[in-house]
């Protein structure tokens, strides 16, 4: 007799079992892709919250768009193009931070758009001497260092540039060996 009452309780169980577990699953499955309440009732109160962040975020976006031209009209050729800038800004600001394996992927992909990799090495060449002007502390003292070289690789610190006339004096007394050259010149004439 008892075996009899086992073999029917564990009748009951396993078709019980079954459908309970489906259930169980059911409903996990249907919270999961409804998520928590809670969020949905955040997400309808958002976006009156998310009115200042996003005209932040269109400030940025219209940043980036202004710099993007500025580069297409200060460079002549592929290097003033976006997806040049865009890349090749990356691999710059990637070598400062000393990622060098993605900044060589970043440098692949430049080489496949076609963009000349002479102008990331001026560019990276006018970071460093600006080394001192960067702040690490200021947030964009790096992109806007690296942005400013993009557009103009050739820019000189202002501490060199006040450096650069004392040379310049010295090269001051190579004209005049130069004007001792004309006399020299007159005197051959009346070598003649």
């Amino acid at each position: 007799m008892r075996r009899r009452v086992l073999q029917v309780k564990n009748a009951v169980l396993h078709h019980l079992a079954v459908p309970g577990l489906t259930l169980l699953i059911g409903i996990g499955s249907a919270l999961a892709q409804s998520g928590d309440l809670r969020a949905q009732d955040q997400s309808t109160k958002a976006p009156a919250a998310n009115s200042a962040p996003s005209a932040d975020a269109a400030k940025e976006t219209q940043r980036k768009t202004d710099e993007f031209v500025e580069a297409s009209q200060a460079i002549n050729g592929p290097a003033g193009n976006p997806e040049c800038v865009w890349l090749g800004r990356r691999v710059v600001v990637l070598m400062w931070r000393d990622d060098l394996d993605t900044a060589f992927r970043h440098l692949d992909l430049y080489d496949r758009f076609g963009c000349p990799g002479g102008h990331v090495q001026a560019t990276f060449r006018c970071l460093v001497r600006f080394f001192s002007a960067i702040d690490p502390k200021v947030p964009d003292s790096l992109s806007g260092r690296v942005h400013a070289c993009w557009i103009n690789p050739a820019a000189q610190p202002q501490a060199a540039a006040a450096a650069t006339p004392a040379p310049a004096t010295s090269g001051a007394a190579a004209p005049a060996p130069a004007a001792a050259a004309p006399p020299a010149a007159a005197a051959a004439p009346t070598a003649k």
